[in-house]
């Protein structure tokens, strides 16, 4: 045998490194290696920061603080599977940690983590790589990724996976995604109702919980609720809340169902099949709170549809819902409540909760939850709208009281209710009258103020209905709520604008109020309003000639004309024309001016101020005494105001009428008077009269001047209206003859003003001068009508009309141009009969008060009888 000869080994390359084996302990040396070419120790340096990321947040921000992230992305796209698979699960654990998600975006990543969910890759893969993608769905930004990136489809796909992880991240991912309209349009696209139902079949509850929750979502919209039933998953559902074993299910598959229930043909189809009777009893029987209200919630649901009410009802929903009201969860309560204001939208729904559901609503207005007492007024404000009897019901049950201290709380939706309430409450006497005692002009301050369009208007509708007496609308005056009412009338908002309109209008029911409203500048704002097509409406015009009707100083002034219906009464002053938009200064400013070489202000005024000398039953302040009387029985001319237009509009008054005036009226007055007179007015001597008159008219100047012990002020006094009042009350008013009266009206008038004055002789009539020597003598612009014994036009048409009004003769004043102005009656001709049933027609005359005092000149041709006139 041959000897053995030993082989000898070669030595590697020179170029060749020898293999070198590391135990690192720090993570920065780790991180390092992730820069390696060689794919080993990328799989393996990948690996070691996977189970160091796994142990904590802190380590994940280490990872972040180290620059691991960057080198890590890379490798999402490596050509070796097992570094791809490391790095992906990696990002799956990083992605929980939301500075790591920020940078995430940054870096653009999604296209690649959204690369691993293909079915070529592997299942451990899709797990990390949807778990990376459920952590980024949160935010809303990695949304806006993953949806743009097309992530929707495959994450779909992956609900069918076999391995359940998958199937609950990819569905966490959905349910974040589909909080977003535009992500469940695509979702109804790709058809990815059916995967979600056979997620209800699964073993791990988890997974159920998410599907009923993206269910519950995306069953908002008609189009998936139509693919919901068409795929039995109604069936589903009604399976689930029957397995008592799925508790923990019942919840989120009640609020899926209240969904559906929006359309009818499914709440048909659960009727049918018993399901609505099932989904009643276990709401009403349940112990667990969040079911009750998600079965409420279903029901509320439902209800807006009027089909689905009446099936309700005939299913006795109401019963349940009375039931629900009595539960200890706030939440359950607010669910009940809102379900009864749904259901209130049926007639025979809100007759039952008249005895068995309001009592226990206005037991829930005083609940120390805010959103109790919301979901409760709701309730009421819906059950008491145009039904008085709920509105007494609620009332019967003390609900004023709870529903006035709502109007002062912080949620705005409630203080809404509440006012909407007391509105329909304050539609009936008693109970307004009630709400009034209650201090409620004060409470409607801050709704008033309220930066919310929808509190503006139901506060303003409140105001509306609780104003309609004297004393309610003084103490809105009085607690300052006309500033804030008056601002509304500035709102954009269309609703807000009406109510305000429609308040002011009811607040300015008599002149004081209406007065202090064109104060605040209501008036001009509802001249505005009304000039735009846009924004006026009814109650707009309507409150202006409200305000205008009882502040005829101004109504005159900017219109130039009173209509028969408007009454002059004490305190009515002639400013003469002022330009829209001009402030009408009021008297008591007036007053107190210097005189002028403006315009003199008329005034009437037959009350007598406190201060007047003591009347004496010799001389003329007998008369002014008698005035006195006849301007304070107001209920004259007020309740002589129908009648008068009776009388003027079809001829020839009744005597008898006349003569039965109530123990108020001026017959009365005048009666008494004539009896206290002893002597006839005839029978004084020239000098006493004018000694008298200098001593009235030096009495009277200082309360022109606003000089007066009293603290309140008063208008200054005219006597010689007074004497005008009483005799044309005693030697006027009796004649039964319609024109008669006017006829001797206008001599009168003419008398006391300069008597006729031939149309030539006009120029040398100095009443100009006349005018201001009383100017000079009373220190003001303003006059008594009184006072002036030289006037012209509209000197007398003005005294014409407020004789007129006093004894109850309409007629009408109307402005003309250069100082002119008259008065216009009708009269009936009874030789001309009506069209049908042949009643007389009355007919316009013109009063000729200067030329031809007394004459009538028929109105036919406008301007040039005017003309022809004048």
């Amino acid at each position: 045998m041959g000897k053995k000869i030993k082989k000898e080994i070669e030595p590697p390359p020179k170029d060749v490194f020898d293999p070198l084996t590391i135990e690192s302990k720090k993570a920065a040396t780790v991180v390092l290696m992730l820069n390696s070419p060689e794919e080993e120790i990328l799989a393996k340096a990948c690996e070691a920061i996977y189970k160091f990321a796994l142990k904590g947040e802190e380590n994940k921000a280490t990872l972040l603080e180290l620059g691991a992230v960057e080198p890590l992305t890379k490798l999402l796209t490596h050509e070796d599977k097992i570094v791809r698979r490391n790095a992906t699960m990696i990002f799956g654990i990083l992605a929980s940690n939301s500075d790591v998600k920020k940078l995430l975006r940054e870096l653009d990543v999604m296209s690649s983590v959204i690369a691993q969910l293909s079915p070529e890759e592997e299942v451990v893969i899709h797990e990390f790589a949807s778990l990376c993608l459920a952590n980024m769905s949160v935010e809303y930004t990695g949304k806006v990724q993953i949806f743009e990136h097309g992530g929707l489809e495959p994450l779909i796909r992956l609900l069918s996976s076999p391995d359940p992880d998958v199937k609950k991240n990819s569905i966490e991912c959905i349910y974040n995604l589909v909080q977003d309209f535009q992500c469940r349009t695509t979702l109804q696209e790709l058809n990815a109702i059916p995967p979600m139902l056979e997620l209800l079949k699964s073993e791990y509850p988890i997974i159920q919980l998410l599907a009923l929750k993206t269910l519950n979502i995306i069953t908002n919209d008609k189009e998936s609720r139509t693919m919901l039933r068409e795929n039995q998953g109604l069936d589903q559902l009604i399976k689930i809340i029957d397995t008592k074993e799925l508790n923990d299910l019942h919840i989120e598959a009640l609020a899926v169902i209240a969904n559906c229930l929006e359309d009818m043909e499914i709440m048909t189809l659960i009727q049918q099949t018993g399901g609505l009777k099932k989904l009643l009893a276990f709401a009403e029987n349940s112990t667990i709170p969040d079911i009750q209200k998600n079965a409420a919630k279903a029901i509320t649901k439902a209800a807006y549809d009027a089909e689905n009410r009446k099936l309700f009802h005939e299913l006795e929903v109401e019963k349940c819902l009375v039931t629900l009201l009595g539960s200890e969860s706030d939440g359950t309560k607010i669910a009940a409540s809102q379900a009864i204001s749904a259901m209130s939208e049926n007639s025979s729904s809100k007759d039952f909760f008249n005895t068995q559901g309001i009592p226990q609503l206005v037991q829930l207005l005083r609940s120390d939850n805010e959103e109790v007492r919301e979901a409760s007024a709701l309730a009421l404000a819906n059950l008491t709208t145009c039904n008085p009897v709920n509105a007494n019901a609620a009332a019967e049950a003390d609900g004023i009281d709870p529903l006035i201290n709502i109007l002062s709380s912080k949620r705005e939706g409630a203080i809404a209710n509440a006012a909407t309430v007391l509105t329909n409450m304050a539609m009936q006497e008693p109970l307004r009258a009630s709400i009034q005692g209650r201090d409620i002009m004060h409470a409607l301050l801050g709704p008033l103020r309220s930066d919310n369009p929808v509190v503006q208007s139901k506060a303003a509708l409140t105001v509306a209905a609780t104003a309609c007496d004297v004393e309610a609308r003084t103490g809105l005056r009085n607690c300052g709520g006309l500033e804030p009412l008056v601002e509304l009338l500035y709102s954009k908002n269309d609703e807000v604008r009406r109510h305000a309109s429609w308040a002011v209008m009811v607040c300015a029911s008599e002149e004081p109020m209406a007065v202090e409203l064109c104060r605040l500048g209501a008036i001009d704002i509802l001249e505005e309003i009304n000039l735009s097509v846009r924004r006026k409406n009814k109650f707009s015009e309507a409150a202006y000639n409200k305000l205008l009707n009882n502040n005829l100083s101004l109504k005159y002034s900017q219109t130039g004309c009173l209509l028969s219906n408007n009454i002059i009464s004490d305190g009515f002053y002639d400013y003469g024309r002022i330009n829209p938009g001009t402030k009408l200064l009021p008297l008591k400013e007036l007053c107190f001016q210097e005189p002028s070489d403006q315009r003199a202000v008329l005034l009437i005024n037959s009350k007598v101020s406190d201060n007047s000398p003591p009347p004496s039953m010799d001389d003329k302040s007998s008369d002014v005494g008698y005035g006195r009387s006849i301007s304070s029985s107001s209920s004259l001319r007020r309740g002589s105001r129908e009648k008068t237009n009776f009388r003027i509009s079809t001829g020839f008054g009744s005597p008898t009428e006349e003569r039965t005036e109530p123990a108020s009226g001026r017959n009365t007055v005048a009666s008494k008077s004539a009896g206290k007179e002893k002597g006839p007015r005839k029978g004084r001597g020239k000098k006493e009269e004018e000694k008298l008159k200098e001593e009235e008219e030096v009495l009277a100047a200082p309360k022109l001047t606003g000089e007066s012990s009293d603290k309140e002020w008063f208008p200054p006094p005219d006597p010689e209206f007074c004497i005008y009042v009483y005799e044309v009350t005693k030697s006027i008013l009796p004649i039964t003859n319609v024109k008669e009266q006017i006829e001797v009206l206008a001599k009168y008038v003419a008398e006391k003003m300069g008597g006729k004055i031939a149309k030539d002789k006009l120029p040398d009539f100095s009443w100009e001068l006349h005018i201001s020597e009383l100017k000079v003598q009373l220190k003001s612009n303003v006059i008594p009508i009184g006072y002036i014994k030289k006037g012209i036009f509209y000197h007398r048409a003005l005294l014409f009309k407020a004789l007129a009004d006093k004894i109850g003769l309409g007629c009408s004043l109307v402005r003309g141009e250069y100082g002119r102005a008259w008065n216009e009656v009708k009269l009936v001709n009874e030789s001309r009969k009506g069209l049908t049933g042949g009643l007389p027609l009355p007919e316009i005359y013109i009063v000729d008060l200067m030329f031809h005092p007394g004459a009538l000149l028929k109105l036919q041709s406008r301007e040039a009888d005017l003309y022809r006139f004048l």
